[in-house]
């Protein structure tokens, strides 16, 4: 008599592995987003370049002692300068994100299992990343060539600290959000850029802030940068600084709120604007 076996009844099932969480999907994202950074070498020196150019050009030019303080504008455009590359994200991000939802790359992102937060988390370190570097280099050209002091007090760079962090997650939300504007990736640069140059000149980065007309002061107090640069000048330049401003006073408190809004009003703007497709793709 011939025996049969019996199949069991219920098949073993392999448990599907669980997904990493959102935070090492964003470090992972990070780490990917910095190796595509550095292996795109012209790009890359351009970045740190220009910064450095603008510093050593209207540093040598304009090395005069202001009037009233021991410090030189060369100082000044330091401070301001290092304003400047702490809001590199709102350029970079900006055109960079429109080239990756018209070349289609953003809309194979949203097809993969990828939290979008770490797709923005990626993004965000490598900005914080590359705006560190762009500080750390613009502070060694500044006490190598221009005599700038960097502060001994804990204090003060706790200030750099939390004005350099504010400043970077809001101007890297911004650059998202303002990504959704140009109507494709080959304005994006025009629709972007230009803007960015602007606010550099109303925001004390080449102009000292007592010398602009007081409607242009107005329109910059609205946007970020220059509240970044009055809290870096706080931070570089000290007292003798202060006598600059328009109101005789760096008012960290009122720097600490307004950056602080808008990080908020960034991710607000990033959540109601963000588009993963093209105007193309409908």
């Amino acid at each position: 008599m011939t025996q049969t076996t019996t199949a069991p009844s219920v098949s073993a099932v392999a448990a599907s592995p669980a997904m990493p969480s959102t935070l090492r999907l964003g470090l992972s994202q990070a780490a990917a987003e910095n190796r595509t950074f550095f292996r795109r070498r012209d790009a890359m020196i351009f970045t740190f370049s220009f910064p450095i150019i603008l510093l050593v050009i209207f540093g040598s030019i304009f090395s005069s002692t202001v009037e009233g303080t021991g410090l030189t504008v060369s100082q000044l455009y330091v401070a301001g300068l290092i304003g400047s590359a702490t809001m590199t994200g709102f350029q970079n991000l900006g055109i960079g994100i429109a080239l990756n939802r018209d070349d289609g790359t953003l809309k194979r992102l949203a097809g993969t299992p990828l939290p979008p937060a770490a797709y923005f988390m990626g993004k965000a370190l490598n900005t914080l990343l590359v705006s560190f570097v762009q500080v750390v280099i613009l502070l060694a050209i500044g006490v190598a060539l221009f005599d700038l002091d960097l502060p001994s007090a804990a204090s003060d760079w706790l200030t750099f600290t939390w004005v350099f962090v504010l400043g970077v997650l809001g101007s890297s939300l911004l650059g998202i959000a303002v990504s959704s504007l140009p109507r494709s990736g080959s304005s994006a640069s025009a629709v972007i850029a230009m803007p960015f140059v602007v606010l550099q000149f109303i925001s004390g980065v080449f102009i000292p802030a007592r010398e602009l007309p007081e409607w242009l002061s107005q329109i910059a107090a609205i946007f970020p940068l220059k509240w970044m640069c009055q809290g870096f000048r706080a931070v570089f330049l000290g007292e003798d600084g202060a006598t600059l401003e328009p109101t005789n006073s760096y008012e960290l408190g009122r720097v600490a709120l307004i950056l602080g809004a808008w990080v908020i009003g960034g991710l607000v703007l990033c959540l109601t604007t963000f588009r993963w497709k093209s105007r193309n793709d409908g």
